[in-house]
């Protein structure tokens, strides 16, 4: 782990051609599974079905960011009782069964994960710590899917389910993520080829180890997006409005078994406004393009997961003003072997410029699947940031995948905090400006640091994925000042996964 620096300079080194988004390589013959495909084999009448079981176990070595029981608010530091090195492994299982007619679809998942070895656990916290565990089997969809969009351009989907919107920035099922994420949901879909309308109303639902996970009818999470595929010749326009509303009683509900990042939320009435642009495929050639631009208003309090009842209950309600916006544009190479596509990405969400002021202009960044876009060590989100991102992506052939991927962070503001998983980095044990722990420091550097990632997968036959990464982030002056007095370190990540299509 200690040689991974050098490591990944080599490769940037041996790789000025390997500079756009990975993702796990695909079979080279498409399969339902292996109980699909020997069920089907028996009875033609069971193609209406849909049984499977999707299986993953991953590995992953962390060093001097691992997360452990005291939380991130030690990531880089150096100091010698702080173990923030944290190696374990993960495992999910989920099972499902589906029936599909013409005009109805019912499917059932079901999920069961656990993490071993994890320096997470801490007995004393909610739910021990462990936000990757949940066992031993919960129910992670079931929906009913009424109407048929060829028949009839209005259809409904009702019950657990998976919502992603976009490319996820704001609103995925985060599958990277060991219990990922679902809602209890209603959702309406008008399709046409002028016109796709989505509108849904929904809860999150929160991961309760030992227990049934169970959404919360006071944190209700709305919206209405459309998508105009024909309103330019060469680009789909889309545009929504996000709403979530969480009453302050919240707080009091019972949390024991919800660890942090994911329990009780902040009591709010945000409201998102978004508009996105995208080119459609190939109509500039090889170039791409996406721009996405987003404005928060409403208000909210400034309560995250470790704020004690009392103090939520009090917090005052601040008026919300924030922002966010991301440009993309990549360039694919479709003739030259590995059709490799190179890209690169800005992201800035906005951060708070005075935390007295009575308002707060930190861009909430909602219900994310931060992974696929931040860095594969997951230290970053769409809050108080700016995000330089370029890639190159190569697959030599279908069943392989290869990815270097580069990010420069910084604040966009230091009059606010450095957040995780919309938890701020906060170490209240040190004072404001004193180098000895993450604060609000107005007086320190902006820089946070680059990460660099190499990532591979292959296919190694239909029902059998493995995936590979390793990753550096060389800490920046906002680090190296927030924890000049005790010392920091750069922080190492090394991961392997087996995914297993049954």
């Amino acid at each position: 782990m200690k040689s991974i620096p050098f490591f990944l300079a080599a490769v940037v080194g041996m790789t000025a051609s390997l500079l756009a988004e990975y993702s796990a390589p695909q079979p080279v013959q498409a399969t339902p599974g292996i109980l699909n495909e020997y069920l089907r084999a028996q009875a033609a009448s069971l193609s209406a079905w849909d049984f499977g079981v999707n299986v993953r176990l991953r590995y992953e070595d962390k060093e001097e960011a691992g997360t452990t029981k005291a939380g991130s608010n030690w990531d880089f530091s150096a100091r010698p009782q702080d173990d923030n090195d944290n190696r374990y492994e993960l495992l999910r299982v989920m099972p499902h069964l589906g029936y599909t007619s013409s005009e109805v679809t019912v499917y059932v998942e079901g999920r069961t994960s656990y993490s071993y070895s994890d320096q997470r656990y801490n007995a004393s916290a909610a739910g021990a710590g462990l936000s990757e565990r949940d066992g031993p089997i919960d129910l992670y969809q079931a929906y009913v899917v009424l109407g048929n969009a060829k028949k009839f351009p209005l259809t409904a989907k009702i019950g657990r389910q998976e919502i992603a919107l976009a490319d996820q920035r704001l609103v995925g099922p985060a599958k990277w993520g060991n219990t990922p994420r679902t809602f209890d949901a209603a959702k309406l879909r008008w399709q046409s080829p002028q016109v796709a309308v989505d509108a849904f109303t929904s809860s999150p639902v929160y991961v309760d180890n030992n227990n049934a996970n169970h959404s919360n009818p006071q944190d209700i999470f709305s919206g209405v997006y459309v998508s105009l595929p024909k309103l330019c010749a060469k680009e789909t326009v889309e545009t929504y409005l996000l709403g979530r509303n969480t009453a302050r009683g919240i707080v009091t509900d019972n949390w024991t078994g919800v660890s942090s990042p994911n329990r009780f939320p902040a009591p709010q009435d945000i409201y998102t406004l978004g508009f996105r642009a995208k080119s459609n495929p190939k109509a500039y050639g090889p170039w791409d393009y996406a721009i996405d631009g987003m404005y928060q208003f409403g208000d909210r309090t400034a309560v995250f997961p470790s704020t004690a009842v009392a103090a939520a209950l009090a917090a005052p309600r601040l008026e919300q003003q924030a922002y966010a916006y991301i440009a993309q544009a990549g360039y694919s190479w479709t003739k030259a072997w590995g059709s490799p596509r190179a890209s690169l990405v800005f992201s800035h969400a906005s951060g708070d410029k005075n935390p007295t002021d009575g308002k707060s202009e930190t861009f909430q960044n909602l219900f994310p699947s931060n992974h696929l876009v931040y860095g594969v060590m997951d230290l970053n989100g769409l809050e108080n940031i700016n995000d330089f991102k370029i890639t190159y992506t190569v697959k030599p052939t279908r069943a392989w995948v290869l990815s270097l991927e580069g990010h420069e962070y910084w604040l966009d503001r230091t009059t606010d905090y450095w957040y995780k998983n919309d938890v701020p980095r906060n170490f209240t044990g040190s004072a404001v400006g004193s180098g000895a722990g993450y604060r609000i420091n107005p007086s320190y550097g902006r820089k946070l640091g680059e990460e660099v990632d190499l990532l591979g997968g292959y296919s190694t036959n239909k029902y059998t994925t493995i995936e590979a990464g390793v990753a550096h982030y060389f800490r920046g002056a906002y680090i190296k000042e927030s924890l000049r007095k005790v010392g920091s370190l750069d922080a190492n990540y090394v991961y392997v996964q087996v995914t297993l299509n049954l």
